[in-house]
């Protein structure tokens, strides 16, 4: 690689993220479920005067929120204030913060490696991951969780040349429990089974480090405090119990899965990155003695470990096991680079499919569902993919500059698509029906549908609660004088005597009972 200064490098890792994670950010309808919910929750706390504390007592349709802190709702609150209510201000503070996590990584990398090439493979690895970079588009707590984790670390490498860095660690796991509550305790975890593990048992006697928990924790702290005594007992029954150690023994709202479950989200997602993986978590295990070789094995073992052993299984539960998945990729792409032999048909024969597959939805993207977009994606994915293929059967090393920029822009021209947030296609367009709603209902009215369960996308959009019922709840609500949002089949199942239909929209009537 040409030689190249380092604050060039660290400039040029945080201009490709932020282009990749803001890149159309608000083209898109917000999904189901975190964001719809976050956005909720950060609309009311950005509409309440600062004496109503909902900075403080979060709500959520105007009822207790328990389920998380709330540091990113605060900043998309004041996203709000600065660029009114809309899509991108919803999801830019966590993009921003996730960006953030390339650069951070790479500085990371920087300290274990002590080397530049397997910490810029790394780095790169990691902002051109599809999950890392979909899920960090959204107004998830995710990807922010990530970067105050990277941040976390890089402070506790760095102390080992200057103890004032330990300052930063419990900073940063007070940031994580603010963002994401519990998730702390394996991250937190994984930290300390480092410190242990590569000798540093020195910094437990830093007074920066002591300093920094005390500073760190104190916030969290005070926040939990302040909910027990707001709210008494059922704020813990629900943070703690229900919303976290419940997650552990058992599938929380039918989430489930077997303990391979994240194996086969990494088989989904992790081309062609994850065709390196077995030769860097086998450097890492013959280099477990150095400080990232022993980073990634505890990374990867006890976070992997705890998550598929939990009962609720979700796809972004996977996220912060990427950053040590990226740096055994890049240590692996490092020696490729370097010693230059290797002889991996296996890897062409796959990169061979991939490029076959971008060709299939070439086709597809022409035939049945015309977007110039994924077509060009799916153009530049066969076209990369198959030249790497064919430097990898020559032993050229250079695939691996191809692969990187094949990936970013495939992952730039998905993100500039409408279909990068695939989620929204499971059910109707919220925002249609949303419009209807608004146009003949105040804000704040319950709504009672038939669709067969409540989505908070919807409720952000129409500023109201559309809650989820069956036949004999709707005839009841019905009853009582309630708005009713019904499909056609429902609509010729129920009698609705004095009834006055409002609108239509995607297949839904909504329908207001007769004043008198």
């Amino acid at each position: 690689m040409r030689p190249f200064p380092e604050k060039e490098w660290l400039l040029s890792l945080l201009v490709g993220s932020l282009v990749l994670w803001l890149i159309f950010l608000g083209d898109s309808p917000l999904r189901d479920w975190d964001e719809g919910t976050v956005a909720q929750v950060a609309r009311e706390i950005w509409r309440s005067p600062i004496g109503a504390m909902r900075w403080l007592y979060p709500t959520l349709a105007g009822t207790p929120y328990y389920n998380k802190p709330p540091l990113i709702h605060l900043l998309i609150a004041g996203a709000y204030s600065l660029g009114g209510v809309n899509e991108w201000t919803t999801r830019l503070p966590s993009a921003v913060l996730t960006a953030l996590g390339v650069p951070l990584l790479y500085l990371v990398g920087r300290l274990i490696f002590n080397q530049r090439l397997p910490a810029l493979f790394a780095a790169l690895v990691y902002l051109t991951m599809l999950p890392v970079v979909r899920h960090g588009r959204l107004a998830m707590l995710d990807g922010v969780t990530i970067t105050f984790f990277l941040l976390l670390l890089f402070c506790l490498v760095k102390a080992r040349q200057n103890q004032r860095y330990a300052l930063g660690v419990g900073i940063c796991l007070g940031l994580i429990t603010l963002t994401k509550g519990m998730i702390v305790l394996p991250l937190g975890a994984i930290a300390c089974l480092f410190v242990f593990s590569d000798r540093q048992l020195a910094l437990l006697k830093s007074y920066y480090l002591w300093a920094g928990m005390f500073f760190g924790t104190a916030l969290p702290l005070a926040w939990y405090i302040a909910q027990w005594q707001h709210y008494g007992g059922s704020f813990f029954q629900v943070n703690f119990q229900a919303q976290t150690f419940n997650r552990l023994v058992q599938p929380v709202e039918g989430h489930s899965g077997p303990p391979w479950y994240y194996l086969i989200e990494l088989l989904k997602y992790g081309f062609p990155w994850l065709l390196f993986l077995p030769g860097g978590l086998y450097l890492a295990g013959k280099k477990r003695h150095t400080t990232w070789g022993c980073l990634i094995l505890i990374g990867v073992i006890v976070y992997l470990g705890t998550i598929s052993l939990m009962r609720t299984k979700l796809p972004w539960y996977i996220m912060p096991v990427y950053p040590f998945l990226a740096l055994a990729i890049g240590a692996r792409l490092s020696e490729v680079w370097q010693h230059r032999n290797f002889r991996a048909r296996i890897w062409a024969v796959f990169l061979d499919v991939i490029a076959i597959a971008g060709l299939g939805g070439c086709i597809y993207f022409t035939i049945a569902e015309p977007q110039p977009v994924l077509i060009a994606m799916s153009i530049v994915l066969a076209i990369s993919m198959g030249f790497a293929a064919w430097l990898v059967k020559k032993c050229d090393r250079r695939f691996i500059p191809v692969l990187f920029s094949g990936m970013y822009l495939v992952l730039a021209l998905l993100m500039s698509s409408q279909s990068w947030i695939w989620e929204l296609n499971e059910a109707f367009p919220v925002k249609p029906v949303a419009t209807l709603i608004r146009h003949h209902i105040s804000p704040g009215t319950k709504i009672y549908t038939s669709f067969g369960y409540s989505r908070p996308s919807l409720d952000f959009y129409c500023d109201c609660q559309v809650i989820s019922a069956n036949a004999s709840v709707l005839q009841q609500m019905w009853a009582n004088k309630s708005y009713l949002l019904l499909d056609d089949a429902t609509l010729q199942k129920i009698n609705l005597p004095k009834s006055k239909t409002l609108g239509i929209s995607e297949g839904f009537t909504l329908i207001s009972p007769l004043v008198n």
